[in-house]
């Protein structure tokens, strides 16, 4: 099977999908890999990602030097258990979550003003859009004098 190429010049959310269906990144998910949706709107970005038991503590939220988006989450879990029956035995059961995505941000995100959330299990990122008078003053012309 030819593993899907990423196309840079195109629009960014074909792109996420593109990185999310790659060949490459599929075999390196695992099973405890989360569901992520992205959704649009005039004013912003929201990116969820599902989350079921991991609290805030559990990520870490950061933008790279290439302009993405990394969301990366750590749980570890220990239960022990004693038993004082005449023998004396310690259980212990390990669980140990481990993810992290990059997604490209689009050039009209507002950097600043990104701000996260963990509800009910999910992780809500919100990414602004630069107002039109944001977007003017970046797209401004430069005089030469």
């Amino acid at each position: 099977m030819t593993p899907i190429r990423k196309n840079y010049n195109q629009n960014w959310l074909p792109s996420i999908f593109n990185d999310f269906f790659d060949n490459d990144w599929m075999v390196k998910a695992n099973a405890t890999a989360p569901a992520i949706n992205v959704l649009e709107s005039d004013t912003d970005y929201k990116v969820e990602v599902a989350a079921p038991g991991m609290t805030k503590e559990d990520f870490n939220i950061h933008l790279s030097e290439d302009n993405e988006l990394v969301i990366s989450m750590e749980k570890k879990n220990e239960t022990k258990e004693e038993n004082n029956n005449n023998r004396k035995y310690l259980r212990r059961e390990f669980s140990y979550s481990k993810f992290e995505q990059a997604l490209v941000l689009p050039d009209d995100v507002e950097k600043d003003k990104i701000s996260a959330n963990v509800t009910d299990g999910v992780l809500t990122v919100d990414l602004p859009k630069r107002t039109p008078e944001e977007k003017a003053k970046i797209n401004r012309v430069i005089e030469i004098h």
